[in-house]
């Protein structure tokens, strides 16, 4: 992969003046490679890592598998249309699973909320066969990055 996007990849905050420096280029450069990158559709967007844990307030991730019926001569990406545009979905996926097809990411405020998403909006769906939630209880690592809220046993420690 391409130095600049593995740098993205690994921290979106980045300044253009930090990259130049550590891999040894040009910031202009740097910059120049960036808007090749959104202009040819390579680099979509970049989001910060927040762990919600350690803020007050409701956050809750839900997985959900569907089974579906693909439409004929659109496959899945229809009914992926159709799925994608509800704000409260974060990633979609078309999965190589024989238990489910699809594999979608969902946030909210509670529990209740996705449930009611899920029941109202998601299932309802025509050609959704049906549909398995799993609730995120907690997040150890996400992105590639350990969130530190786990405390260290140090008779664990791998150096």
């Amino acid at each position: 992969m391409e130095p600049i996007l593995e740098l993205l990849q690994e921290n979106s905050i980045y300044s253009t003046e930090d990259m130049a420096s550590m891999l040894g280029m040009d910031k202009d450069e740097v910059e120049d490679k960036i808007a090749r990158y959104k202009e040819e559709g390579i680099l979509l967007g970049g989001h910060a890592i927040i762990d919600y844990d350690k803020l007050e307030n409701n956050h809750i991730v839900a997985l959900i598998e569907l089974k579906v019926n693909p439409q004929r001569g659109r496959g899945f990406d229809k009914i992926a249309e159709s799925i994608y545009r509800y704000p409260e979905v974060k990633s979609l996926y078309l999965m190589s699973s024989s238990g489910y097809d699809l594999l979608v990411t969902v946030e909210g405020n509670s529990m209740k909320e996705i449930a009611y998403f899920v029941a109202r909006k998601l299932a309802p769906i025509e050609d959704v066969v049906s549909t398995s939630t799993h609730f995120i209880l907690k997040k150890y690592k996400s992105h590639g990055l350990v969130h530190r809220s786990i405390p260290v046993d140090e008779r664990e420690n791998c150096n």
